[in-house]
């Protein structure tokens, strides 16, 4: 199958590998884009890790300053004795710094991402310029159910261990999309299965750290979290997705009296970026440039009245 213009492109645009430390460990993150352009940072899900965004965020970079980050427990980043939305937030915000995005960055959050980045909003929203939810959205108390404090939940034991594969192609075969979904380009699935491996003391495993959810609580108050934001927010879906996460866009709208922006992306499923990143990137950028415009309406007036003193002549 012929690769599309956008997996090269997202491989062949250069990014810039940095480290940080937040409460102790290391955090992994990567830009794209000139400092001083419109910053805006990209949170991948659970089990996940920043190159869920490598052929979304060079599509952005022609218009922003962009970060992706590996959370903690997740990608090249290091691993805590015990997660909070908090700490994940503080990860956030401080790579933001860091990566130099500027006042009031704009905040993107994919399915367990949507958690981390609305505590993100719940923590720092006056200091940001917006928050969108991509595939996750807030139940109301009485659906909600909880994902995390599994070793309460479910009585499991503390357990790190990940499943080691001798050879690392059998590895590689084992991989899957949670949930699981329509192949579209494995080529995607390819470059995804190969950065989601490390190698280990007899073949290789997993990168990500299956305890996180054992003491994490996500917490049932989600709905009131997100009602008292103190920034603008959106929701953009996959129009098939399977994730159970996704499926209140309908509460949220009763909750904004329908005003809340929220839009499917025609054709995808909850990994909605390895279906079409193209449909994905846009559909940021214009969230993203509207509440710029938004942000700058007197200037942009003001540039617009000058104008008119300057009439064209006819002759």
């Amino acid at each position: 199958m012929e690769k599309p213009f956008w997996f090269d492109r997202g491989l062949e645009t250069p990014s810039v590998s940095a480290d940080i430390v937040v409460d102790g460990v290391s955090i992994h993150y990567a830009t794209w884009g000139e400092v001083g352009n419109p910053g805006v940072v990209l949170v991948h899900g659970s089990n996940a890790h920043l190159e869920w965004w490598r052929f979304v965020a060079p599509l952005l970079a022609d218009q922003f300053r962009v970060v992706a980050l590996d959370s903690s427990g997740n990608g090249d980043s290091g691993w805590r004795e015990r997660y909070s939305g908090e700490v994940l937030a503080k990860e956030v915000w401080e790579v933001c710094q860091a990566a130099e995005l500027g006042p009031r960055p704009f905040v993107v959050g994919h399915s367990f991402g949507g958690f981390v980045v609305l505590e993100v909003g719940h923590h720092y929203g006056e200091q940001l310029g917006g928050v969108i939810f991509m595939d996750f959205t807030t139940a109301p108390p009485e659906q909600y159910v909880e994902w995390g404090l599994r070793a309460e939940r479910e009585g499991v034991k503390p357990n790190r261990g990940t499943r080691i594969y001798a050879d690392r192609g059998q590895a590689l075969g084992r991989f899957r999309y949670v949930p699981e979904q329509p192949l579209t380009h494995p080529c995607v699935r390819d470059y995804i299965a190969d950065k989601s491996l490390r190698p280990v003391d007899g073949g290789w495993t997993w990168k990500f750290d299956p305890a996180l959810f054992d003491h994490l609580e996500m917490g049932i108050e989600q709905r009131d979290k997100f009602a008292a934001m103190a920034c603008r927010a959106a929701v953009i879906l996959g129009e098939d997705s399977a994730d159970e996460g996704a499926f209140y866009a309908d509460h949220m709208a009763a909750i904004t009296a329908g005003k809340l922006p929220i839009f499917k992306v025609p054709g995808t499923h909850h990994h909605l970026m390895f279906d079409d990143p193209v449909a994905v990137a846009m559909a940021l950028k214009g969230v993203l440039t509207a509440w710029r415009a938004e942000d700058g309406a007197a200037d942009i007036r003001a540039a617009l009245d000058h104008t008119l003193e300057n009439p064209p002549c006819r002759k």
